[in-house]
């Protein structure tokens, strides 16, 4: 929260030092056209604060130099005769003690023109003696005069209402607060015209040296002052201009209304999508039912009409008799097909069998490529930066990151404090005018605790590098070297970080007069004050040089109930470097330091929450070794299955023979090796890992590769090596057979894979590149290298050595050979029953209706990632982001940057910008200002902190903060008294008017160095030294920012929003200043934004990436069975389905779409192919004559190794996952892989036989044909018609 960058410089200055007005001490009323003082006599407690002396006399004519200054203070109110009741003394004291007034409200000149009136007259007016009345004078030692310490001022109701409706919206842009916030002791939602009046004229308040009564009622005998006034829209008589919207909130018009928020969709008051859904489920139903029932009815009238055959009379009516007629031609297409997938068995069947005779040319080969490949890890290296993470480099939130830390320097590192106490007991403040209660925190034993803490943690000591690093070293300063003091935004430092000044106290028995609580109301309303006005003169700006706004922090209160706040924050801004390594590592060892003291600080009568910039890198690395065991248990659950469960065991005497432990192992090693090999490709290209590929593509790569493993090694044991058939005959064979299935699944998925590194999303593309690779380089590995060792694991199996230990040999023995217990469980049971006639249309309604229910709520997933998610359970920072949320009342600061090419040297440049009189209404602060007043829907809550409207009032010749040495030109600062100091412009009509050209640019250098002071509030140092890039030897401008904060953002909807709405304000500024254009334009930017751009289009991206990864299965689908289109579509459909009950699981159990989600998206439809593509395959390359049968035969081969190869593998190792104490891993992978898996298996092995039985393409009479002709005088043959 590097609110420093907002260091208000406005000081305390007070409200209206204007004083210098003198009071009689006796009771006697002047006569009009007379005067009650005039000059100045003895000196009052307040330093250049002189009384003035008593006189009853006429006025009296002034001298030139008096004249002039009366010209320049009161313009409009010179007086014909020139004779007043002020000589020019009083006139330079009253011109001293309207500084600070002066730089707030000149902003409006009707404001500041109906203020000075006020005081012109009380000072100067030759008919004092109408409205001023002398109550009480005092000796002047040594002199035949005497001092007025009290008199009393008549003003007239309606001028005072008339003065404070002029003035009080203006604001004061280097605080975003109301300049009468600052000038009236109280927030000026509190004030009115008679109490802003009356606390300028308390002598309490330290600004007057004598008393005045501020009367607005008649009084015999007094005439009330009651001189001309102007509203702050109308212009003066010298020709200034009306105030700004900004300044004046009667110019606005009427206040902006937000847009309505879109209503919901609804259809008869329930939701439209779910209400269309339901519509098209029942539509569905009923057309499915109706086609069912119609095509019953047409096959029972076809087999009982006396004019058709009678065939298979003793059988039931079905519906499943659609066999096809074997008679005619294969068309071409089914020829082309048969060709194809003749050549791709070929191809494989001669590969196997050379595997299988050179299993050790082919085995070493495979292990010098793994080896070479995997070599690149050497140059692995790992992302854990959150940007690199989530933004891509040439996204217009990285570029505007990138430009803004090169332009401004990079946002600050935040070390914060949020702190509560278990106290309960409020506790009453009694003052002479009132009785409030405060919240717990506030209590002063409390309060010195909180400050030992806070020193502690200034005085903490880091190593780095044997150097001693401290807060100071890295802190910010933002008025080094001048101020040397850390930014610590704190309530303590109102009492300036001091355990004495916290101690102040003047009470009685009865009441408080003076202490902690009244400095603390003081502060709060007055954060920019350098006295409080009370008997102890505390200042309220922070030992740094700035303010301490009081939203920043407190917590816990509502509205501007500050002393009911349950929380104090204290906020440590450090320096961030973007290419200092070292500087950077001094801080990150501080924070090292920082978070160990902070976990073992303990007391009982303080909760604290904390956070580090480094906390959340820390605990994501934390978490990642922590969960490294639980990944290793799932693993091991799924290799010690895999290896087992490879086995078909005959007999128990044969159980170590017949069983596949090493061939698992090295099946699992081989998926493993495609890991790395991929991981080291990359690594040599110079592409770093992310925590995601590492934690998912292993889960992926696994369940693609065991499931080919399955296949491959299944398909053998239910084989019968044919006569004269030798081993590497029959593997070849198999693999023949086999293999175009797995090269169909896994080229489906490579590409797919592939083409989803095409997102923007660097999560996405990483994961989706090495993915790829991964898959490929398995398929390559399992069909070479798996192939040989499973031939010499046969070979030992058919010698009756033992698995492992494989020089033991058992002795002979007759077994029979029988099929697997989840194969004859397939074959046997599971297929016929989920195909029988009454089962389908149920399992084809409730799989429609999973669908439906889908969609209807896929629109309802929230978006983004709630980073609470990102922490371990166990994490220190849950509590603070709890806390964070609950009680901070300001976001994160925004800054709206305008690039280098603006010109700001001419009045029409600057009026697209500044926001005070003469600029535009549409300017760029004058829209972020009307923002800011729907800021429920903007996201905006302040005013604009704008350094131009700053640099104006600082820049204005009756200012005296402008000033340099005549005979040198170097700036000369407002306390600085010297005669040789000029103004920098004349107090002439030219003069007042705004630098322009050169005169811009040459005292520009000046207010960016210039620190805040009594005399000058508008310095501009410590405010906008980072927000305005001096170029070309201080001749020109380059990039500057107008920074206003974002409201409280809990969510992340709220962030979102935030940032959309800001960049499309933003758009607007550069559409209204006209710079559509041009070589440069305005953009907002806010240290989140990087984070969350990728969420305004996540939604985009998700439907790109899966449709392109669907078209991809679809058309290497396509090719791959043989340009079987209707097979391929199958698939897609299929994968659909899966991808859209995904998002229904989602939404079902909370998971949120981001970029986590995405990739596990993206892996489903990956996964997906594996539980479809097979089944497919198989259905299309069987010659039985049904598509029930087809259906039957496909789910009995394929099904069973699908089953046993990922859902039952996968299944063991996911439940480990649950375990996790990373709540990312029990929602993005335990969640979300249970569902891909669960989801996976029903379409695959459920309902796609069924889709199949119903809609799957008909048998290729090309490829029956083959096959005949393939096994025709063969074993086999008879297996065509099994």
């Amino acid at each position: 929260m590097p609110l420093s960058r907002r260091k208000s410089l406005s000081f305390g200055l007070l409200a209206l030092p204007i004083v210098f007005i003198i009071f009689f001490s006796q009771t006697r009323r002047a006569q009009a056209q007379h005067c009650i003082w005039y000059g100045e006599c003895g000196n009052s407690k307040i330093p250049d604060r002189p009384y003035n002396c008593y006189y009853t006399g006429p006025p009296k004519p002034l001298a030139e130099e008096g004249q002039e200054l009366l010209n320049e203070l009161c313009p409009g109110l010179v007086y014909g005769s020139q004779s007043v009741c002020c000589d020019t003394q009083q006139l330079k004291t009253l011109k001293h003690s309207i500084q600070i007034p002066l730089q707030y409200l000149s902003r409006c000149p009707a404001c500041f023109f109906n203020f000075i009136t006020l005081f012109c007259e009380l000072t100067c007016s030759p008919h004092q003696s109408l409205f001023l009345n002398v109550t009480e004078i005092t000796p002047y030692p040594g002199h035949n005069s005497s001092n007025v310490h009290r008199l009393t001022y008549y003003i007239n109701q309606t001028f005072a209402n008339s003065m404070f409706n002029s003035c009080k919206d203006v604001q004061a842009p280097s605080s975003s607060q109301k300049a009468l916030d600052i000038l009236c002791g109280k927030e000026v939602s509190q004030c009115s015209p008679n109490g802003w009046i009356e606390y300028m004229f308390n002598i309490e308040n330290g600004q007057i040296p004598f008393s005045i009564d501020p009367v607005f009622s008649g009084t015999p005998g007094m005439i009330p002052m009651n001189n001309q006034t102007f509203g702050c829209t109308e212009s003066l008589d010298d020709g200034s201009g009306p105030c700004s919207c900004q300044d004046c909130s009667e110019a606005c018009g009427p206040k902006p209304v937000p847009p309505p928020i879109p209503p919901p969709w609804i259809i008869m008051g329930l939701d439209a999508m779910s209400v269309i859904m339901w519509i098209s489920y029942m539509g569905f139903l009923f057309i499915f039912i109706t086609a069912l029932l119609g095509a019953w009815c047409y096959k029972k009238r076809a087999i009982t009409s006396e004019y058709g055959p009678i065939q298979d009379s003793n059988q039931p009516l079905s519906l499943n008799d659609d066999s096809v007629e074997m008679s005619g031609q294969a068309t071409c297409c089914e020829s082309l097909g048969e060709r194809f997938e003749n050549a791709l068995r070929l191809l494989f069947s001669k590969w196997g069998s050379f595997c299988v005779r050179q299993p050790v040319l082919v085995i070493l080969s495979s292990v010098l490529l793994v080896v070479a490949c995997s070599s690149g890890l050497i140059y692995m290296k790992v992302t854990t930066d959150p940007v690199d993470l989530w933004s891509a480099p040439g996204s217009q939130a990285r570029q505007e990151k990138d430009y803004f830390d090169q332009n401004f320097g990079p946002f600050f590192r935040t070390e914060q404090l949020i702190i509560t106490t278990p106290w309960t007991d409020r506790f009453k403040l009694v003052t002479a005018t009132s009785e409030m209660l405060f919240a717990p925190i506030f209590n002063i034993s409390l309060l010195h605790q909180i400050l030992d803490l806070q020193t502690d943690i200034e005085n903490l000591e880091a190593d780095y590098k044997g150097q001693k690093v401290t807060l100071k070293d890295i802190c910010s300063s933002p008025l080094a070297p001048y101020n040397n003091n850390c930014t610590i935004l704190s309530m303590l430092n109102y009492f300036q970080n001091s355990h004495e000044v916290l101690n102040h106290s003047l009470a009685d028995d009865f009441m408080v007069y003076a202490d902690y609580h009244t400095h603390f109301l003081y502060c709060v309303s007055f954060p920019v004050a350098l006295d409080d006005m009370n008997i102890f003169h505390d200042p309220c700006m922070g030992t740094f040089g700035g303010p301490v706004f009081p939203w920043l922090v407190l917590g816990g209160y509502e509205g501007e109930a500050y002393q009911n706040a349950t929380a104090l924050v204290i906020t440590f801004p450090v320096n961030n470097y973007l290419n200092d390594t070292d500087k950077l590592g001094k801080a990150l060892a501080w924070e090292k330091e920082f978070i160990s003291f902070m976990k073992n600080y303990s007391n009982p009568n303080l909760t604290i929450s904390f956070n580090s910039e480094r906390s959340i890198e820390d605990e994501i690395d934390r978490e990642s070794n922590s969960d490294i065991a639980t990944i290793i248990i799932s693993y091991v659950i799924m290799f010690v299955y895999v290896s087992l469960a490879l086995g078909h065991i005959h007999s128990f005497r044969r159980l170590l023979v017949d069983s596949k432990i090493s061939l698992g192992i090295a099946g699992i090693l081989i998926v493993l090796s495609s890991v790395t090999s991929s991981l080291g490709i990359f690594s040599y290209a110079g592409v770093p890992l992310t925590l995601i590929v590492i934690e998912v593509i292993p889960f992926l790569v696994l369940a693609v590769g065991v499931d080919n493993i399955f296949i491959i090694v299944q398909t053998f044991q239910r084989d019968v090596r044919m006569q004269h058939e030798e081993l590497h005959q029959q593997i070849g064979r198999i693999l023949g057979d086999v293999a175009p299935s797995m090269f169909l699944s896994s080229i489906s998925e490579t590409v797919a894979f592939f083409l989803g590194s095409l997102s923007n999303m660097p999560a996405v593309k990483t994961f989706s590149c090495f993915a790829a690779l991964a898959v490929f380089i398995d398929f390559l590995l399992q069909i070479s290298c798996f192939v040989s060792l499973l031939g010499l694991d046969i070979k030992r199996q058919e010698r009756n050595r033992l698995d492992i230990l494989c020089c033991v040999k058992l002795s002979e023995g007759q077994e029979q050979k029988t099929e697997g217990v989840l194969f004859r469980f397939f074959k046997k049971v599971y297929a016929p029953s989920l195909l029988k006639e009454w089962v389908r249309p149920l399992v084809v309604a409730v799989f429609v209706g999973m669908m439906s229910f889908s969609i209807a709520v896929t629109d309802k997933i929230e978006i983004g990632l709630d980073q609470r998610l990102s922490m371990p359970d166990d994490s220190y920072v849950l509590e603070y982001f709890g806390n964070l949320t609950e009680y901070l009342h300001t976001g994160p600061p925004v800054y709206f940057v305008v690039q280098d090419g603006h010109d700001y040297r001419t009045s029409s440049g600057q009026n697209q910008l500044c926001g005070g009189v003469g600029c535009n209404n549409n300017s760029l602060v004058q829209q972020i200002y009307t923002a800011s007043l729907m800021s429920n829907y903007s996201k905006i809550s302040t005013t604009p902190s704008s350094w131009l409207d700053d640099y104006f009032d600082w820049v204005k010749p009756q200012s005296s903060c402008c000033r340099y040495y005549n005979d040198t030109g170097a700036f000369c600062n407002a306390s600085v008294v010297d005669p040789t100091c000029v103004h920098c412009r004349p107090v002439t009509p030219s003069g007042k008017l705004r630098p322009n050209g050169t005169d811009f640019m040459r005292f520009l250098p000046m207010f960016l160095s210039d620190n805040p002071n009594i005399h000058c509030g508008k310095g501009g140092h410590a405010a906008y030294s980072t927000a305005v890039v001096l170029k070309d030897n201080n001749t020109n401008v380059g990039a500057t920012y107008f920074m206003s904060y974002h409201t409280i953002l809990k969510t992340s909807s709220d962030s979102i929003n935030a940032m959309k709405i800001a960049r499309e304000l933003a758009d607007n500024i550069t559409v209204s200043m006209g710079l559509e254009n041009k070589t440069y334009h305005v953009f907002p930017y806010s240290v989140f934004y990087v984070f969350y751009e990728q969420y305004l289009t996540i939604a985009y991206d998700t439907a790109l990436n899966l449709s392109v990864s669907l078209a991809a299965i679809f058309v290497v689908s396509t090719v791959l069975l043989g340009f079987e289109l209707w097979s391929a579509l199958l698939v897609s459909l299929t994968i659909a389905m899966i991808l859209i009950n995904m998002f229904g699981v989602m939404w079902l159990w909370g998971i949120s779409l981001n970029a986590v989600s995405l990739v596990n998206l993206v892996m489903s439809c990956g996964i997906s192919v594996e539980f479809c593509s097979h089944i497919v395959r198989a259905f299309s390359i069987s010659t039985k004559s049904s598509r029930v049968e087809r259906a039957e035969e496909a789910l009995a081969h394929m099904g069973s190794s699908v089953f046993s190869g990922i859902t039952l593998t996968k299944f063991g190792g996911i439940l480990i996952l649950a375990l996790s104490k990373s709540q990312i891993f029990q929602v993005f992978y335990f969640r979300m892989y249970l569902a891909i898996v669960l989801l996976g298996a029903a379409h695959g092995l459920i309902f796609l036989p069924v889709l199949l039985s119903y809609a799957g393409p008909s048998v290729n009479k090309a490829k029956v044909i083959a096959a005949r002709k393939r096994f025709a005088g063969t074993e086999r043959e008879h297996l065509l018609n099994y």
